[in-house]
């Protein structure tokens, strides 16, 4: 009951943001997004006796819900930039301050800031480009959440997808996946690029039909499942982590469902795909 009722506050909530929102909604609500991942995270690696810069993974992350407060032809600039400078900073923590914080420490906060707060920045930006309010529904409809949630009473975006991983992992899995989530097979790993796919292709005759895009399902298709493959390796990247920290979930931010980070996990990861192959293929 907690999952569902999570959900069924999360989820109206997703839409009005992505559908009614103007761009600086949009990245406000990315930008808060992105604060309470790298805090999970941190916090994650922290359980190992790591002490990562959290200010730092801060700053970055406030930093989306002002991309577009930046004039547009120096925003790239702006984004580009926060690579080095928070590398330039935490060396510079690292060469002048008697602190706990040592080279492993730098080396996950700068892994915090590419990973949550460059990746997330992509829905924005998505999100901004024209016909935004369309296209950024691919990198929900292609993530992949545990196929369980399904079964257990969750709801997300990707429900068909889900329902083909549990379905297909359940009815023919016999492949052993990975140890990083040992109820995964590569037959469930198959379906649910299927049914992901499948959400893709139908979601683009819709669009195609009702809102006068002309979009190729040969060429969506298969970005479909390229992007279904990248969430899921998101999902186990996140994984990864938790299992390394000795955690279940990265908190108990949403009752029934976890953290923020199990949450987005696969968006994470899909975002910037979606970006660059939009731009390549459209």
């Amino acid at each position: 009951m907690k999952r569902v009722l999570s959900a069924a506050v999360l989820l109206p909530l997703v839409l009005i943001v992505f559908i009614s929102g103007n761009t600086y909604v949009v990245d406000v609500f990315m930008g808060i997004v992105a604060l309470r991942c790298i805090y999970e995270l941190f916090h994650a690696f922290e359980q190992k006796g790591h002490h990562p810069v959290r200010w730092v993974g801060y700053l970055a992350a406030i930093a989306i819900m002002f991309i577009h407060v930046i004039p547009e032809h120096y925003a790239k600039y702006a984004v580009i930039s926060i690579i080095p400078i928070s590398v330039l900073i935490l060396f510079i923590l690292v060469l002048t301050k008697k602190t706990k914080t040592d080279v492993i420490d730098i080396a996950i906060t700068f892994f915090g800031v590419c990973y949550i707060v460059l990746f997330l920045m992509f829905m924005s930006i998505i999100r901004n480009m024209e016909n935004g309010k369309f296209l950024i529904w691919y990198v929900f409809i292609a993530s992949i959440n545990d196929p369980m949630d399904t079964m257990k009473g969750g709801l997300s975006l990707s429900l068909l997808t889900d329902v083909f991983a549990y379905l297909t992992g359940k009815g023919i899995g016999k492949h052993h996946f990975t140890d990083i989530s040992p109820n995964k097979t590569i037959e469930g790993c198959i379906g649910g690029t299927l049914g992901a796919t499948l959400c893709i292709i139908l979601y683009t005759v819709l669009i195609n039909k009702f809102a006068g895009f002309n979009i190729n399902v040969a060429v969506i298709s298969l970005i479909g499942i390229i992007l279904s493959i990248v969430g899921q390796i998101g999902d186990l990247s996140a994984s990864a982590i938790k299992r390394y920290a000795g955690i279940k979930d990265y908190s108990d931010l949403i009752p029934g469902h976890g953290g923020m980070v199990d949450r987005v996990d696969s968006v994470i990861f899909i975002a910037p795909f979606t970006y660059l192959l939009f731009i390549l293929m459209f």
